[in-house]
């Protein structure tokens, strides 16, 4: 499984908007890859921010 598929089912699985931290502590991945991956996810529409620094699937 690629680290932005680890990221995007974490968030999912949270069932709430989380922050990168928040993914860090859910996934166990190293912080930049977490926000390489969720830039990635951002660039491609796949999750969305309902408030400042949150982020959920779209």
């Amino acid at each position: 499984m690629e680290i932005k598929d680890q990221v995007l089912d974490a968030m999912k699985k949270a069932n709430e908007p989380v922050n990168a931290g928040k993914v860090v502590e859910l996934t166990k991945l190293e912080r930049k890859e977490v926000d390489k991956a969720m830039k990635k996810l951002k660039d491609e529409g796949l999750i969305v921010s309902p408030k400042h620094c949150f982020w959920e699937p779209k």
